[in-house]
């Protein structure tokens, strides 16, 4: 593909853009925090199978007669028609008097439904969660970094590294603003995002490497050029991919049910963000530290 403008050397504003929404994910994080579902804190989850159309307003009623107060957003819904289920999500433990009730009150109330489902999570195993899914997103990390060193080497696997972590960020400052709930299906969608993003980022890397072994630069400025090239020639691919990727996604959203919502939401981001930073960042930044030997390499002595 023809290379239409320069995107190496437009670099700095794409790592000012980057720059600029770490920061207001920095802040976003210390106002706000972030919305942690009962996999990660101590709670309860409530799956009612009521088998016909969740009414929300009628969902709080059955759980304020059981002695529970619950807010709106506590509740979503799973299925569609016949088989459509409400589900509770709360901050505190229930104690089985009070899961006896909520049945008792659901085949009142529901005669079509079947028995309700409880998940009770206490503070031990919600920790112990929380560090499983912070070890899975570091080995990961970690494992992508040798891959990419081996294959090709240290710089690129760098580079790719921040990318990821660069998606996986704007994905957590993104749920944190708008107090989306983080849960093990949110954890799932990082590590999906970090999988396609180094795939993509991959791409482009080996197609770097294959014009590197065909014209070795000689310069900062015939490496930024060859650079330019590859990103070009992989622009088409990238783009399609997504693209491909993003319709699944948001017919996935609007029709897979709001239990499905908050993961493929985080995946709608995650790809977005994953497409910027393999394109604008993974690759800039390596030329950034690449080219760094044309300027200390000693002058050639010519006789």
């Amino acid at each position: 593909m023809k290379v239409h403008f320069s995107l190496i050397k437009r670099s700095k504003w794409f790592f000012l853009l980057s720059g600029l929404i770490t920061v207001t994910g920095l802040v976003v994080f210390l106002i706000s925090g972030f919305n942690l579902g009962t996999d990660f804190v101590s709670g309860s989850r409530i799956q009612l199978q009521i088998n016909q159309t969740v009414n929300n307003a009628e969902v709080r009623d059955l759980f304020n007669k059981a002695g529970i107060t619950i807010e709106q957003q506590a509740i979503t819904s799973a299925g569609t028609g016949a088989r459509e289920a409400a589900i509770v999500r709360l901050t505190t433990r229930l104690t089985p008097a009070q899961q006896n009730k909520i049945l008792s009150l659901e085949k009142q109330m529901y005669p079509k439904s079947s028995s309700a489902s409880f998940s009770v999570v206490d503070p031990i195993v919600a920790k112990q969660t929380s560090r499983q899914a912070i070890w899975a997103i570091l080995l990961a990390s970690a494992f992508i970094i040798a891959y990419i060193a081996i294959r090709f080497e240290y710089r690129f696997a760098i580079a790719g590294v921040v990318a990821v972590l660069h998606d996986a960020f704007i994905v957590l400052a993104t749920f944190s603003l708008l107090r989306l709930q983080v849960d093990l299906p949110f954890v799932a969608a990082v590590l999906t995002i970090v999988g396609y993003s180094i795939n993509d980022t991959i791409v482009i890397f080996d197609r770097i490497r294959e014009n590197m072994k065909a014209t070795p630069p000689n310069s900062r400025e015939e490496l930024q050029e060859l650079v330019d090239k590859s990103l070009w020639q992989t622009m088409s691919r990238s783009i399609n991919t997504v693209v491909a990727v993003l319709v699944a996604a948001v017919m996935l959203y609007f029709f897979g049910g709001t239990a499905l919502h908050n993961f493929t939401f985080a995946l709608i981001v995650g790809l977005v963000s994953g497409a910027y930073s393999s394109i604008f960042i993974a690759s800039p930044l390596w030329v950034a530290w690449r080219s760094r030997q044309f300027r200390t390499a000693a002058p050639v002595k010519t006789s």
